[in-house]
């Protein structure tokens, strides 16, 4: 191989893209954004609906006393709605809003990005479980509804139709620590 050779092959090895998740270098972080907005667009263009409702709000018991749980509010009535997409791989996509009652039995919102990684349950195209996250943002009374992010980790179990779906949500002594759980209906 000669020289001219070598340079042309390393040329050519310089313009092949690689995917870098290192977000400490640029090249990282452009990947990671790319993928997000891509990630984003293709599930807003998508003409696929979700129900949302909120199912259980379950405060940590190794976290808190007994005079927090016995006053706080584990029934977070509410509805939501998004819209969602499963890309090549079958792992589900979707943007939601959601409104229910917190711990304090006040107006809660959430909105935001969620993906969740899914397996299939012994190759059964129809049940599925996943991990993922959800980022966006919440809004809450004592935080005068003034929006607050939200990143959080995500589970769901999934059969035909219907999603069983839950975040996590950290915190300290008396405060977070919060196992929110709701269902997911496709509507079409």
């Amino acid at each position: 191989m000669g020289t001219t050779t070598k340079v042309q092959a390393a040329e050519n090895n310089e313009q092949i893209p690689t995917k870098s998740w290192n977000i400490f270098s640029e090249e990282g972080r452009n990947y990671i954004l790319s993928r997000a907005k891509y990630n984003f667009s293709e599930t807003w263009k998508s003409d696929s609906y979700d129900a949302y409702i909120p199912l259980y709000a379950w405060h940590n018991r190794l976290t808190y006393d007994q005079e927090h749980i016995d006053k706080y509010n584990e029934n977070p009535w509410g509805f939501g709605i998004g819209k969602y997409r499963y890309d090549e791989d079958g792992d589900w996509h979707g943007l939601y809003a959601m409104a229910f009652k917190d711990s304090n039995d006040y107006l809660e919102t959430m909105f935001g990005y969620a993906y969740q990684k899914n397996w299939f349950v012994n190759c059964n195209r129809d049940l599925r479980v996943g991990l993922g996250f959800t980022v966006g943002l919440t809004q809450r009374h004592e935080y005068k509804y003034i929006p607050v992010p939200l990143p959080l980790p995500l589970a769901g179990l999934e059969y035909g139709r219907f999603a069983l779906q839950a975040a996590y949500v950290p915190g300290l002594k008396n405060d977070g620590n919060v196992l929110f759980t709701w269902m997911r209906f496709r509507i079409n």
